[in-house]
């Protein structure tokens, strides 16, 4: 017996309230006994932290544990969750008995199976089915259960952090067997999700900045020694020139947002805060966004932080206007970087239970004055730091709506006696965002390339599986000896 998955789209990219559409493929090689075929869509985020991993300033006696440096932990918190039987059929189902047994010839058979993508996460309700005993590395570490949750969108797919942190999200199929003494059959796929942008206010003439102020220091010639043939050079009135005071600004539309696959919507602005006639020259630029990682298990905390360099150049000798008066605002040339587009492989930014995803937009330039046959050879180099949102692809549709809370299941109440007492109902409404997103089909909006994740090899074996496939069977090979 085997079974796989063949997903109707692949390779695509899945967002907020798409279909995701697909068959299981069921071959069995003799007459076969199962109960069900059951077909979960599942999301899950993992982190883990070990203490020697963290900086020695981070490394807390109270969070050493009892093994000292080698204490770790492990969390993991499932945000998606659906289940789907598809075999066998409702009203076969409701005409079998509690433990049913279906006998199936050999042969090969399919199922067809479709889920929506929620708008939200739900791991504060999905908390049960997370395996307790989730275990990691060869030192047995157990996913202990947290009662922190925050509801926010479904953050995107992530990768990139082997061994700290992952998000993903995949489709699994389960083969249960009656006889206890018989493993269940299963197969998983996995797919790429990015969600959809929170709509956008109207258009507005507002910017975002940040500000620096430099003062360029007077040009000092360096004195001869004297000598007693030489003689004391003549001294020209009117010849030193007063050294500008600048103000430099970096400018991003507010709100600050940036996209992948677009060059950044940047302003570089200096000015001139007093009368020099000297001309400013752009000698070096240098635009990098920087990624941080939030990375939390249970009381353990760490931030990995990821660099993309936009563009870097060096020796422009850029003269930034000529006789410009006190004031007056120079622009750097935006062609600069206008045609360069954000790398593809920056994921949004995200807020789950144990991750979270910022960035910064580091600016470095070079600056200097002087004329055009005489530059002083003072080089100051100012850097801009400014904290813009990487969104996803833009849609029409508010996915969340107001901060994040943390989530706090009701705690039981000590027992008295003579008093009964009867447990609070753990189906919260849903959002208003639920409820909307229940009728609502999918949003139609520009799809920005988002690579997938590495896919696992396929199985060598030629059962069928495909990339991305994998067997979860506690002994995948048994099947050679039937």
């Amino acid at each position: 017996m085997s079974v796989n998955i063949q997903l109707d789209r692949p390779h695509d990219l899945y967002k907020n309230l798409e279909f995701i559409t697909g068959k299981a493929i069921l071959t069995i090689f003799n007459n076969e006994t199962i109960s069900a075929i059951v077909v979960k869509l599942e999301g899950e985020s993992k982190t883990r932290l070990a203490v020697s991993q963290l900086p020695p300033q981070e490394q807390l006696p109270q969070a050493l544990g009892p093994r000292g440096r080698h204490y770790a932990e492990l969390e993991v918190h499932k945000l998606l969750y659906k289940v789907a039987t598809v075999f066998p059929a409702e009203n076969l189902q409701r005409a079998t008995p509690e433990t049913p047994s279906y006998t199936l010839p050999a042969g090969q058979y399919e199922y067809p199976f479709r889920f929506k993508i929620p708008l939200n996460n739900d791991c504060h309700k999905n908390s049960q089915y997370t395996n307790p005993n989730n275990l990691t590395g060869l030192l047995g570490e157990i996913a202990r259960a947290t009662n922190r949750h925050v509801k926010q969108t479904l953050p995107p797919s992530l990768g990139g952090l082997p061994g700290q942190a992952e998000i993903r999200y995949y489709v699994k199929v389960t083969v249960q067997r009656p006889a206890f003494y018989k493993e269940n059959f299963r197969a998983i796929t996995t797919f790429n999700f990015i969600p959809i942008e929170p709509p956008r206010g109207p258009e507005n003439r507002r910017e975002s900045y940040a500000r620096r102020q430099h003062q360029f220091a007077p040009k000092v010639d360096a004195p001869s020694q004297p000598s007693l043939f030489s003689r004391p050079p003549a001294t020209r009135p009117g010849t030193s020139v007063i050294p500008p005071n600048i103000r430099l600004d970096s400018r991003l539309p507010d709100p600050a947002i940036v996209n992948c696959n677009e060059p950044l919507p940047l302003r570089v602005l200096i000015t001139k805060l007093n009368d020099s006639p000297a001309t400013i020259y752009l000698q070096m630029l240098n635009i990098e966004l920087i990624g941080y990682t939030h990375i939390r298990a249970h009381q353990l905390q760490s931030t990995d932080a990821a660099s993309w360099v936009v563009m870097s150049a060096s020796n422009l000798r850029m003269a930034l206007g000529h006789n410009v008066g006190r004031g007056r605002d120079m622009e750097v040339d935006a062609s600069l970087w206008s045609r360069i587009p954000l790398p593809n492989t920056v994921a949004p930014s995200f807020e789950t239970c144990n991750l979270t995803r910022t960035y910064a937009l580091d600016i470095k330039v070079g600056l200097s004055y002087g004329s055009a046959d005489n530059i002083h050879p003072e080089l100051t180099i100012q850097t801009l730091h400014m904290p813009p949102q990487h969104q996803p692809p833009p849609s029409t549709l508010a996915p969340t709506s107001g901060p994040s809370q943390p989530f706090h299941p009701p705690q039981k109440p000590p027992a008295q006696s003579g008093q009964l007492y009867a447990p609070p109902h753990e189906d919260l409404p849903p959002s208003y965002e639920d409820a909307v997103g229940i009728d609502t089909g999918p949003v139609d909006g520009l799809m920005r390339d988002y690579p997938p994740q590495p896919q696992q090899t396929s199985n060598p074996r030629g059962d069928g599986k495909g990339p991305g496939e994998t067997d979860e069977r506690l002994f995948p090979d048994s099947d050679r000896f039937r």
